[in-house]
């Protein structure tokens, strides 16, 4: 129930942050749990995920380490230019340029291979794609951000590294490696490290929300623009370069979901981190996670009815 309408559930959890001044409550619990809780919120999630994640897809991640690659390549090159060429054709304010070139740099949403499924796409393909580019990310996303956030912001890579090394990888390997050596009792639990894992990604965002909500309020349609386009060509990047490297057509859905679905409750935390919660490097982070749940829903549904050439084939 919770994950079938997860974009349901995300758009009521932040409305309710969001409004909640108008309830007449002096207590805000948005306010309270603060950026440290988010980051905390994430060390959960990625934990939960962790332990979702099955050894045999993993395992598929080795077997299959050229396509994933190839597919995590696509993904780290495409977003960060499409990010980087949009600041530079709109120009918008410093921060605001940070947090769109955070979108761009996180690796892929896990939500992607929940889609991935009712897309009718490779499922071990897209889980495959997304612990590899979460794996990588403690050392590509700071080197993008290094490369391409301007001189006069003043950026710690190795804060980068460390937030994403502690709050990241680490939590998905320990909870893998729970899932590995313990599977009989979170094979029982399962259920409950799904439900903690969506529950966490909705305080993430509803927090961020709540922090920033005057913000929100003033978004331009220039931003929500922008986010589109790099939404929209992330799945253009995905499905061609998928295509490009002569993927089968499950495998290029998957794909195309992975490199569009950022993961954006992530990059909340880092630009946190990294530039304090009164940065409006937040902002696109926060739409982000709207857009892609809105769209990545959209493409699912839609791909859904379409079977993919290759069941075609074998239905023959």
């Amino acid at each position: 129930m919770l994950q079938r309408f997860l974009l349901i559930w995300l758009v009521l959890s932040s409305a309710i942050a969001f409004l909640w001044p108008h309830t007449g409550w002096s207590f805000d619990p948005f306010l309270l749990v603060g950026g440290y809780g988010i980051q905390c919120l994430i060390v959960v999630v990625m934990f939960c995920i962790g332990t979702l994640l099955a050894t045999d897809e993993v395992d598929a991640l080795f077997r299959q380490w050229p396509t994933v690659l190839q597919g995590t390549t696509i993904q780290y090159i495409s977003m960060p230019l499409l990010a980087w060429i949009m600041v530079q054709i709109f120009q918008p304010d410093q921060e605001t340029a940070n947090g769109i070139m955070i979108v761009g740099c996180v690796p892929g949403a896990m939500a992607s291979n929940v889609l991935t499924l009712a897309a009718r796409g490779n499922v071990s393909y897209s889980v495959s794609l997304t612990t590899c580019a979460t794996l990588l990310s403690p050392i590509v996303v700071p080197g993008i951000l290094y490369f391409t956030i301007t001189s006069d912001v003043s950026y710690q890579g190795e804060k980068a590294v460390r937030m994403l090394v502690f709050t990241i990888v680490l939590p998905v390997v320990c909870g893998h490696l729970l899932r590995r050596y313990a599977r009989g009792i979170v094979e029982r639990t399962a259920a409950v490290f799904h439900i903690v894992a969506n529950l966490a990604i909705l305080g993430i965002i509803a927090t961020a929300v709540g922090l920033r909500r005057t913000e929100l309020q003033e978004v331009a349609w220039s931003l929500l623009g922008i986010l589109a386009i790099i939404n929209l060509g992330g799945y253009l990047a995905g499905y061609f370069g998928g295509a490009t490297v002569s993927l089968p057509e499950p495998m290029r859905r998957a794909l195309t979901l992975e490199v569009g679905m950022q993961n954006a409750g992530a990059g909340t935390a880092l630009a946190i981190h990294l530039f304090g919660e009164g940065s409006a490097a937040t902002i696109p982070c926060i739409l982000y996670t709207f857009g892609c749940m809105l769209t990545g829903t959209m493409l699912a549904n839609l791909w859904h009815h379409v079977t993919p050439v290759g069941e075609q084939n074998d239905q023959r």
